[in-house]
């Protein structure tokens, strides 16, 4: 049975990495992206020990020397994979030279991939039995038998989350393996001060990743700050970060410090960092490099000692291209890039969620509610993709708790499941999948597509009851999460359940 691999990217090209990342995540695999050599070297430095390393032999037009000799000091030779263009010869025979013998040639296709990991298959079994794929985070209900469950079978979540309490009402909750990962990426930036980056959509959590990050820095016991850039035009945006002198402007009627001077030591976040103006990014990235600003009003300079943490919800590679984000701002804040998957990704945690939502709020609120929401409701709030994440999880269930009518609630969210599901269900059945290179990949291919048709066919008997569909597939209700979410499965509307399961069959049968 093939083992799970831990895989870094150190990958510049935009599009062979994110090819690289669907082929190895398609197959199940872990992956990290570097954002460059540095980053790359910082996590091998601390503990970081992939079972594959796929660097990029040198950036386009790039005059710099390779990092292989550099990712030798923490990697074995046959653990590095370069990636060349067909014109770096001279980079292939410093390659061998430094024992490092398995080379991929841009453009790289599936089957390239592919063969890269059949070959570590060997060695990483070794590993694979003694190593705790999934993460290291401290999770109680994480063992060291756990990587065996990953090898066969799709991971079972574990019984219990993991939550760390941030002060406050916030608190961070990992259920999923992407938000393991984050987690786990969070305690490696613990000794290494550095700029992060988060990315995600709006309302995934990403001030929560600040907080945690901050949290279990060497820097916890400082201020934590956030400025809102989006919610200031940008003459008070600069206020806001930089201060000002008395009469710099009408309305300054005293000195005030910024958000850069109070967050001295500590650390800012900087939420909504894709929405400012070209003109604010000049100054901030001139705050970045040296440490150093101006208040408005001021001649003097001031000397401060933050870390900075950015969060947007903008497509960064897209803004980068229209010009409306500086690329070497852009650089200077993605040391680290940590991307939040959006709440439909991980939806082995809504009930968690829902859980602690309902814990944690007034007493006086839920007085008579319950501890959770009925198990028909949350089977609805399994299905539905809240596209607004967890913000509109936590007003849902607020909603819920307030009105105490569960049936009304439990057909609001019927209601937009049906609508959803009537417009994409039928096109992405009969969408074929994309062509696939290689026996292997067929075989896989052809392996998921009969898994998801029985998965659907009992669902839809069991009148999508998942417990009972688990139990008819012998399978445990969470691995069953799993699969749901996997496979992109939802109810077809209307038509009774066998009606619906031909109907799929059929579908799948013209797709193949």
């Amino acid at each position: 049975m093939r083992p799970l691999l831990l895989v870094l990217t150190v990958i510049q090209n935009a599009e062979a990495r994110a090819f690289v990342r669907m082929v190895l995540e398609g197959a199940g695999h872990r992956v990290i992206e570097a954002a460059g050599s540095s980053q790359a070297r910082a996590l091998l430095s601390n503990g970081l020990e992939p079972d594959l390393l796929l660097c990029e032999g040198s950036p386009i037009n790039s005059s710099r020397t390779s990092p292989f000799r550099e990712f030798l000091k923490f990697a074995p030779a046959h653990k590095i994979c370069p990636i060349l263009r067909l014109n770096e010869q001279g980079l292939r025979s410093e390659a061998v030279e430094l024992g490092i013998n398995r080379t991929l040639i841009m453009p790289v296709t599936r089957e390239d991939v592919e063969s890269v990991i059949e070959s570590l298959a060997p060695a990483a079994a070794q590993i694979g039995a003694a190593r705790d794929l999934s993460c290291d985070c401290g999770n109680p209900a994480a063992g060291p038998g756990d990587s065996a469950k990953w090898a066969s079978d799709p991971p079972d979540m574990p019984a219990v989350p993991y939550v760390e309490e941030l002060g406050g009402k916030s608190f961070f909750l990992a259920a999923s393996p992407q938000m393991l990962e984050i987690h786990r990426q969070v305690k490696l930036l613990a000794d290494i001060d550095v700029n992060v980056l988060i990315l995600g959509e709006s309302g995934t959590g990403k001030e929560i990743i600040a907080q945690l990050i901050h949290k279990n820095s060497r820097r916890s016991r400082e201020k934590f700050l956030k400025v809102n850039c989006a919610a200031l035009p940008a003459d008070l945006l600069e206020s806001e970060l930089f201060g000002h002198r008395q009469g710099a402007f009408t309305g300054a009627i005293n000195d005030r410090a910024g958000k850069f001077e109070q967050a001295n030591r500590g650390t800012l976040l900087l939420d909504e960092i894709g929405d400012i103006g070209v003109q604010m990014q000049a100054k901030l990235l001139h705050v970045l490099q040296d440490g150093q600003f101006a208040r408005l009003g001021a001649q003097e300079t001031t000397k401060v000692d933050v870390r900075v943490l950015a969060a947007t919800n903008v497509e960064m590679e897209d803004a980068l291209f229209k010009g409306t984000f500086r690329e070497d701002l852009f650089y200077r804040l993605s040391v680290f890039t940590i991307k939040v998957p959006p709440l439909r990704e991980r939806r082995e945690e809504i009930p968690y969620l829902i859980e602690e939502f309902i814990r944690r709020s007034p007493a006086e609120m839920r007085n008579g509610f319950g501890s959770s929401l009925p198990s028909r409701l949350m089977d609805v709030a399994l299905l539905y993709d809240w596209r607004g994440n967890l913000r509109e999880l936590l007003n849902f269930v607020t909603r819920a708790i307030v009105m105490r009518d569960a049936d009304a609630a439990t057909r609001e969210l019927e209601a937009r499941v049906a609508a959803f599901a009537a417009t994409d269900v039928r096109d992405r059945f009969v969408d074929a999948a994309p062509p696939c290179v290689g026996f292997r990949s067929v075989v896989r291919d052809v392996k998921a597509r009969t898994e998801a048709q029985m998965i659907q066919s009992a669902l839809e008997t069991f009148g999508w009851n998942r417990r009972r569909a688990a139990q008819y597939l012998n399978i445990s209700y969470r691995s069953l999460l799993y699969k749901i979410q996997q496979h992109h499965l939802r109810p077809w509307p209307g038509g009774d359940p066998q009606q619906a399961f031909q109907k799929i069959q059929s579908a799948r049968n013209n797709a193949v």
